[in-house]
């Protein structure tokens, strides 16, 4: 019994004196060996081992604030075994923004478009940490991110919390720009969250409920039925064709007592609908439109809006018009979050009316500070600000010119740096870079001098454009920026970007480039205009089935992939669902 206790005591765990102890018996079924070390010198040197590791191997934290375009991108290709890795956001879900104009007249269902951020965090080798809440303020100088809870207040504990980092990635989007217009904040429908696109769909139908109750005045019914757009861009546009159709093919059917009542008109502040596509797309989606009876107001600039009009202006004129409205969409670009101004305060770039990085996506004044998507523009640095060093790098005998093949051994890495180079290049249609350095009637020459030479490219930077607000865009940027993070430590001893012009070395990364894969404009009745790469435009019924096919293939996942095209067979087969849900 004596020694039943003491194995008792050794099994759980208990201090003995002996140091060591040996323990073999035999049994009929086979044997047990037993092998024990004092404790205190286990114990010991485990946690040495342990705080050891956790000193060498502690990993940088990576704080994402956004599940959008741009964070989920990034999240997707980051190599998470060297990071720790964290997600904040009050949206738990990737949304699929091309197709909200879809779900307002429920073409597609909200939900086919969406995939909880958890489903797709959780494919990855290790864990990615998220909490659904909001950014509150960014604190630069500690390190720190203020962050607040919108979940049910009734439930226990606190909703504000904070979380430090090594490295800050902000992807989280922009907001709609009102331009301060009166009476839009309380007035007007937006179309930036799939909450929006929901709001949306239910207020059309409230609108035809409305109409057909009895005891109104058809001109009652009239301003009801008015549904008015503003902003004439993608969204706007082929919100009015979705709208256009769902009218057209489902509403007035079930309410044709209305039926010749019903209107849609486009207001663009500009001379044409589109104005960023190609003017063939433009003036394709201009006949469409009128075709269709849809009212297209170009030259138009909304004053106000009220409960049931919309004050404007036409700038031929000059005069005011004021028209009713049952319900307006504002459509009309993007503004900065109240989050990001603030953080612009603190680290100087309040004069600025959005976040600036450099070419290689970090905020300019914050080496580690990352901004992708809507919330930030890439600011190109120009040419001719570096041209003197540039000479000076190049001239490497000190000759005070530079000859062809000095430039040549230099281009390549001033194309990398300065991406407008190349847009300079193809718009001027040259296909030798030594062109560049032609007089002015187009002669060859040997070598320049540094006024030649500021002469040579001094039209370059006049090719610098900001990159468009799109999908497209955030969703490059974040796969950049995870292939940077991913290389980190190899590019410190392997740096793989041009040379430094002015200092020794080269830069660690290739600046981020974007690569521009074309463009869609859904235009209602299976029409869409599609602007390619190598400048294809191509418009019509064809193109729509390509945009199927192009959309279909870009969503997040399988499972949404087959809900959208299971969407859009029940439309071609049921119909769009009117129900108020």
């Amino acid at each position: 019994m004596t020694n039943f206790s003491y194995f008792k005591r050794i099994f759980h765990g208990q201090h003995l004196s002996s140091p060591k102890l040996l323990v073999l018996c035999s049994l009929s079924s086979g044997g047990l060996i037993a092998y024990a070390d004092s404790p205190s010198d286990v114990v010991g040197e485990s946690k040495t081992s342990v705080n050891n590791q956790i000193e060498t191997k502690r990993r940088k934290r990576v704080l994402v604030l956004g599940t959008g375009w741009a964070g989920t991108s990034f999240l997707k290709d980051l190599d998470i075994s060297t990071y720790d890795v964290q997600v904040i956001s009050p949206r738990n879900y990737f949304a699929f923004t091309p197709l909200l104009p879809s779900v307002t007249c429920g073409t597609v269902d909200a939900r086919s478009i969406v995939e909880p951020i958890r489903n797709i965090i959780k494919k990855r080798d290790g864990e990615i940490k998220y909490w659904e809440a909001e950014c509150l303020k960014v604190d630069h100088e500690s390190k720190k991110v203020l962050c607040r809870s919108n979940i049910d207040s009734n439930l226990v504990g606190s909703n504000e919390f904070s979380l430090e980092y090594d490295y800050l990635v902000i992807a989280i989007g922009a907001q709609v720009n009102t331009f301060n217009t009166p009476g839009v904040l309380e007035h007007c429908h937006f179309l930036k969250e799939v909450e929006d696109a929901q709001r949306i769909r239910r207020t059309v139908i409230d609108c035809f409920e409305k109409a057909v109750i009895p005891g109104l005045t058809d001109e009652e019914r009239k301003t009801n039925l008015h549904f008015v757009i503003v902003g004439g861009g993608p969204t706007g546009v082929e919100f009015a064709a979705e709208l256009h159709d769902f009218v057209h093919e489902d509403l007035v059917n079930l309410y044709p007592s209305v039926k010749d009542l019903v209107s849609i008109s486009v207001i663009q502040s500009g001379d044409h609908i589109l104005n960023t596509f190609d003017e063939r797309i433009s003036s394709f989606a201009e006949e469409k439109f009128q075709r269709d009876a849809i009212q297209v107001l170009t030259g138009h600039r909304v004053l106000s809006v009220s409960e049931r009009m919309i004050d404007m202006k036409a700038k031929s004129t000059g005069q005011n018009v004021s028209i009713p409205h049952g319900m307006v969409v504002w459509s009309t670009g993007v503004g900065t979050r109240p989050v990001v101004k603030d953080f612009m305060e603190q680290i100087g770039q309040g004069y600025r009316r959005v976040l600036a990085t450099d070419e290689w996506l970090r905020v300019k004044g914050c080496d580690d500070v990352y901004a992708l998507g809507d919330c930030a523009t890439v600011d190109q640095r120009k040419i001719m600000e570096d041209i003197s060093t540039i000479f000076e790098a190049a001239d490497k005998d000190n000759s005070g010119t530079l000859t062809v093949e000095e430039f040549k051994e230099v281009i390549e890495d001033i194309i990398i740096r300065y991406p407008q180079v190349e847009l300079y290049l193809k718009n001027k249609h040259l296909f030798d870079v030594t062109d560049l350095l032609k007089d002015v009637n187009g002669n060859d020459r040997e070598e320049v001098d540094i006024e030649g030479f500021k002469l040579a490219l001094s039209n370059v930077d006049k090719q610098m454009k900001s990159l468009p607000a799109t999908a497209q865009v955030a969703a490059q940027q974040g796969a950049y920026l995870a292939r940077c993070f991913n290389k980190r430590e190899k590019s410190k001893i392997e740096p793989e970007g041009p040379r430094k012009f002015g200092s020794d070395g080269r830069h660690d990364f290739r600046p981020f480039q974007y690569r521009h894969l074309g463009q869609f404009a859904p235009l209602g009745g299976e029409q869409t205009a599609a602007e390619l790469p190598g400048d294809w435009v191509s418009m019509g019924r064809s193109t729509q089935w390509l945009w199927y096919s192009i959309y279909a293939s870009k969503q997040v996942s399988w499972r949404t992939r087959f809900l959208v095209v299971g969407d859009w067979s029940r439309r071609f087969m049921f119909g769009r669902d009117s129900s108020r849900i």
